[in-house]
């Protein structure tokens, strides 16, 4: 039997099974009914409302938060200076320069866990993708 005399046989007999199910089983009246039940509600159009300053609001939102943890770093910075008397070491503030570390390491073991991040300082702002696909509106 070739490819064309099995379609000849086939095709009748999965149309008849189609329309069997989707009249006679009365799956065509459902879905029918649901669409209906869907449309006839007083129901409000769903409408995407889009922002064109949400990139601005993210980046001042990061500012705030930079300068946040700045303002809290410096304030431990002075609790620690004050906690050890300015005296001890001639007035010289051992902190300047210095930065938080990255990650802290357990003492017990040999080797501290790495990641795909391990050598990247928290602070770093990393690479700017937003100009990426331009000023593309979807």
């Amino acid at each position: 039997m070739t490819k064309t005399d099995l379609k000849k046989v086939l095709k009748p007999l999965i149309k008849e099974c189609i329309k069997e199910t989707l009249f006679e089983e009365g799956v065509l009246s459902n879905v029918i009914s649901e669409v209906v039940k869907g449309l006839g509600g007083s129901r409000q159009p769903i409408v995407e409302e889009k922002k064109d300053n949400t990139q601005n609001e993210m980046k001042k939102m990061q500012l705030e938060q930079r300068k946040k943890r700045s303002q809290q770093l410096n304030e431990t910075k002075r609790k620690m200076l004050d906690a050890i008397n300015k005296d001890a070491y001639g007035g010289v503030d051992i902190f300047e320069g210095t930065m938080p570390i990255s990650q802290g390491g357990n003492p017990d073991s040999s080797t501290s866990p790495q990641g795909p991040l391990s050598g990247v300082a928290p602070s770093d702002p990393g690479v700017d993708i937003s100009g990426l696909f331009g000023n593309f509106r979807g």
